[in-house]
């Protein structure tokens, strides 16, 4: 994530802002320039093309931009919603928090150069998000075929804290979550067919291995011993596909965490999603940066009393997993890129 400012008066603004507590004029976030632009008395960006908010402004606190003349537009994230709460639900707040939490995955798959294609793109199996409430039925957070399903609760932080501790997990987020689900949809993407769908089983194994079976035997004889030589987390031994999801997801954590790092002189710019670094060099330098921050970020919250921020260990085996992460990740981009150029 950038160090954001505002365009008008300089001052610092956060992701979320969508008002300049400064100058105290409104603001609202161009995904495409991944900058803040200020609003007229209008609504509309006072620079051109013209913008307004969201329509989800109010039921969100979404604070993109979307052109301006077309009622009731969504951004590019709130439109990859196809389910949620209705306005006045009681879990409308819930709703925006996750909301938020997605903003933030967007941003991040757009600065990666990942294709999002959405149930528009492609009906059977685009990206579309469900956000339920489990106030009044279950609801089992997880992907199938793009559909990505997650349980509001998961915004409560006594609920998502119990859960955390009932099984054993060293971290659990919104963000985490939609990192780890979205994964899963980028499987389908980045490695189920052609030459990378042989490097992904020599590494994390068969895909289409019995799923069921799997979590029967995960939940009833737990991860193997020795598992942290191989795997990321406990988790990730379930199965390759919850494997690769959970590698995925921690290449989300670091590539992120190392932007906002350098957006903000903890690390340098090198490596960074707006810097990066191809091949295996970009791969050895993301980490070569990754592992001090992370050991001095796990420092300083326990300065504060606080548990390790990133409270993992990457044995060499989950960084060959994540090497591949990251050679598919930076192909897919070049792949977008040059059609965009052809195009």
């Amino acid at each position: 994530m950038r160090d954001f400012a505002c365009p008008n008066c300089g001052q610092r603004l956060a992701f979320e802002n969508s008002l300049c507590l400064s100058c105290r004029h409104p603001i609202g976030f161009d995904l495409a320039e991944r900058e803040f632009a200020i609003l007229g008395s209008d609504g509309t960006t006072v620079a051109s093309p013209a913008r307004r908010m969201c329509a989800n402004l109010n039921v969100a606190a979404c604070n993109w931009l979307v052109p301006a003349g077309v009622p009731d537009l969504l951004c590019r994230s709130c439109s990859l919603t196809s389910v949620r709460p209705a306005d006045g639900d009681i879990a409308v707040p819930a709703f925006a928090e996750a909301e938020g939490a997605k903003r933030r995955l967007v941003v991040e798959l757009v600065e990666l150069g990942l294709p999002i294609n959405d149930r528009v793109a492609d009906p059977e199996r685009g990206l579309t998000f469900e956000l339920l409430s489990s106030e009044n039925e279950p609801v089992i957070t997880g992907h199938d075929e793009g559909v990505i399903t997650l349980d509001l609760a998961e915004g409560d932080d006594v609920h998502r804290e119990s859960l955390r501790i009932s099984m054993d997990e060293p971290y659990r987020t919104l963000l985490g979550h939609f990192r780890h689900e979205t994964g899963h949809y980028f499987f389908f993407v980045l490695a189920e067919t052609g030459p990378a769908r042989a490097e992904f089983e020599a590494l994390f194994g068969d895909p289409d291995l019995d799923y069921q079976a799997a979590i029967d035997r995960h939940y009833s004889q737990g991860a193997p011993v020795g598992w942290e030589e191989s795997y990321v987390s406990s988790y990730a031994t379930m199965h390759p596909a919850e494997d690769w999801a959970e590698t995925f997801a921690h290449y989300l954590h670091i590539r992120d965490t190392l932007d906002t790092a350098a957006a903000f002189g903890f690390a340098p710019a090198g490596a960074t999603a707006a810097h990066p670094l191809a091949g295996e060099a970009g791969f050895g330098r993301i980490i070569q940066l990754w592992l001090p921050l992370a050991w001095s970020l796990n420092m300083i919250n326990r300065s504060m009393g606080h548990h390790d921020l990133y409270p993992f260990v990457l044995p060499p085996a989950v960084l060959d997993k994540m090497r591949l992460v990251h050679k598919l990740v930076a192909a897919s981009k070049a792949s977008v890129e040059v059609d965009a150029a052809v195009g």
